[in-house]
């Protein structure tokens, strides 16, 4: 039988315990591995490889973006699932190639196009955001979106981010655009845009006509038939005009959580009130684990900068956009370092795509550089729309100053930050990311990527293959976009470059490369040149027909019902059709 312990027993176990604690509370806050890291994910809108200092440029000052990889892990070979926004967005939160989760397209458009359209992500995908809310994190999502907002009702919020696992949410549902600015250069279909001003002047020239006819007796026409036709024109111009015309009001809004607070935006508020929201956050989660996901509208089009940063570079406005968005890395590092929770946080920094080469004025240059790489945004196959920078650190976890060159994927990120997370991964569907921390920390040599698939739309433009044992990197075309001018590297012509039809090219045999020897895919191979070329076009082949396998049908998100602008849907902070408000009121605008 035990005996009860004396008086200084008791005193020497309570102070034990007491050390003990202390000694576990030590651990927590200053081993970075003995608790669950803090997670920072950077993404930036339509930044090119080639705009970043540490991937090779030497005339747009990127120092922030520069340091981080000094201090952390530089990816050279880091993948996108999509060369444009929605699906390459939702196939990072879900670590799932776009077509899996319906989020492939087989339109010209590719995107969501309006917040009242009814597509979006849909509520039964699981993203990391969700396993990471279930663990015990603080989640939240500042800035980008454009992954849907509403079902059925302006107020189901079924795509909203708050119903995929972010327990906070302030920034833009859809997307930064030339409309927010103004109605020059739209972006929203302008060729759509422009069809529809021309059948709508072709109606107004018909009813004009018919009307001088009628009242001069130039040819007999009932006033019926005059008013059918101008009231089916009036209709007509209705229809489109409702929705392009007033694209600043129903795209360019500001929300946070499930409330708008600026309907249209103050776009020269914006990047300030962006950043305050994000610095806020880490100041009052800084005592649990937090997961956030800072989403730039930098470096889309219109490229909105601040004065301070206007002209401070020399390559006109997109560098100084790119240099203002540096600085905005190098302002979130500083509150993470300031807060003391440089040592237990997991940051990465990457681009959704590559760079936009279309995005013209003129001569000037709006979009980004894409470096020794072919093609750029929308392109699914070429290296210029789908390599991107990536860059992670955590320091006394992670090596400093290491660069990578192995196949990684965007759709990576999700099993690396669940595992950080100790949760586990949906057994119940096929997850293509692959924890990365193995190849980070140097366990292995190798990325888990054997295959990878390059999608523009739902279409299959490209597969790639890792022969770990050769150290060759093939990569073979079964579809390339038309440039347009024949040999421009690029489609100026149409504003981007589409997927399937009369804008593509089929090669069969597929064109090959082997990227180890010619990442710009300069020099195609062929069965006289590469003795490999048949068992290597062999081998992708089996590999495609593997992953066909493992497809399922879904219900597309971006069909064309889906993308079309519903009134009813539309998110409105007034009553419809009158939606404005600034509820974020006259806050200090000053970017210090």
């Amino acid at each position: 039988m035990r005996g009860i312990p004396r008086e200084g027993e008791d005193l020497r176990q309570g102070r034990s315990l007491a050390i003990l604690q202390i000694l576990c509370l030590f651990l927590k806050t200053c081993v970075p591995n003995a608790s669950k890291p803090n997670i920072l994910l950077i993404m930036v809108d339509d930044l090119g490889i080639g705009d970043v200092g540490c991937y090779g440029n030497d005339t747009i000052r990127t120092p922030n973006i520069d340091h981080l990889a000094k201090e952390g892990v530089r990816l050279t070979q880091h993948i996108a699932a999509a060369p444009v926004c929605t699906p390459s967005r939702a196939a990072f939160l879900t670590g799932r190639y776009p077509i899996r989760s319906g989020m492939g397209s087989s339109i010209k458009q590719r995107i969501v196009f309006w917040n009242g359209a009814s597509g979006g992500l849909p509520p039964n995908e699981t993203t990391f955001a969700r396993i990471l809310q279930q663990q015990g994190y603080t989640t939240a999502l500042i800035g980008k979106w454009h992954l849907g907002v509403n079902c059925e009702s302006r107020n189901d919020h079924c795509h909203h981010p708050l119903n995929h696992g972010f327990n906070y949410f302030y920034g833009m549902p859809f997307s930064l655009v030339n409309e927010c600015q103004g109605r020059e250069n739209p972006e929203l279909s302008q060729s759509l845009q422009d069809t529809y001003w021309l059948h709508t002047q072709i109606i107004a020239l018909a009813v004009f006509t018919l009307l001088i006819g009628k009242l001069t007796n130039l040819f007999s026409v009932k006033w019926k038939t005059i008013t059918c036709f101008a009231t089916c024109g009036f209709l007509f111009f209705i229809s489109w005009f409702s929705s392009y015309g007033f694209t600043k009001y129903w795209n360019c809004i500001l929300m946070r959580n499930h409330d708008i607070t600026e309907q249209p935006m103050k776009l020269e508020k914006t990047t300030f009130n962006l950043l305050k929201e994000t610095v806020s956050f880490i100041e009052r989660s800084k005592q649990d684990p937090f997961l956030l996901f800072v989403s730039f509208l930098h470096v889309h089009t219109p490229l909105i900068t601040t004065e301070k940063f206007r002209g401070r570079s020399s390559h006109g406005l997109y560098g100084d956009n790119v240099e203002e968005m540096d600085w905005l890395v190098g302002q979130l590092l500083e509150a993470i370092d300031k807060e003391g929770l440089k040592n237990s946080t997991f940051v990465y920094f990457a681009s959704d795509h590559g760079g936009f080469l279309e995005a013209q004025e003129g001569n000037v240059q709006r979009g980004g550089w894409n470096g020794i790489y072919k093609g750029g945004k929308a392109m699914g196959g070429w290296e210029g729309g789908i390599r991107v920078p990536g860059i992670v650190r955590w320091p006394g976890v992670l090596p400093a100053d290491t660069v990578i060159d192995e196949p990684t994927s965007l759709m990576d990120i999700y099993p690396t930050v669940v595992h950080l997370a100790g949760g586990t991964v949906p057994q119940d569907r096929v997850i293509d990311g692959r924890n990365l921390m193995p190849l980070l920390r140097g366990t292995v040599q190798h990325s888990d990527h054997e295959f990878m698939f390059h999608y523009c739309g739902v279409y299959l433009h490209a597969v790639r293959w890792h022969q770990k044992d050769s150290g060759a990197l093939w990569k073979a075309h079964y579809t390339t976009p038309i440039f347009q001018p024949e040999g421009a590297g690029a489609c100026y012509k149409s504003g981007i470059c589409h997927c399937f039809g009369e804008d593509v090219t089929h090669h069969d045999p597929p064109l090959l490369f082997d990227l180890s020897r010619d990442p710009s895919e300069a020099n195609p191979l062929s069965p006289d040149t590469e003795p490999l070329f048949d068992a290597v076009i062999s081998r992708i082949e089996r590999a495609v027909w593997d992953h066909h396998g493992t497809l399922s049908p879904v219900p597309q998100q971006l069909s064309a019902y889906n993308i079309v602008w519903k009134p009813w849907l539309q998110p409105c902070c007034g009553t419809f059709p009158f939606c404005w408000c600034d509820e974020e009121g006259d806050r200090t605008q000053h970017i210090p």
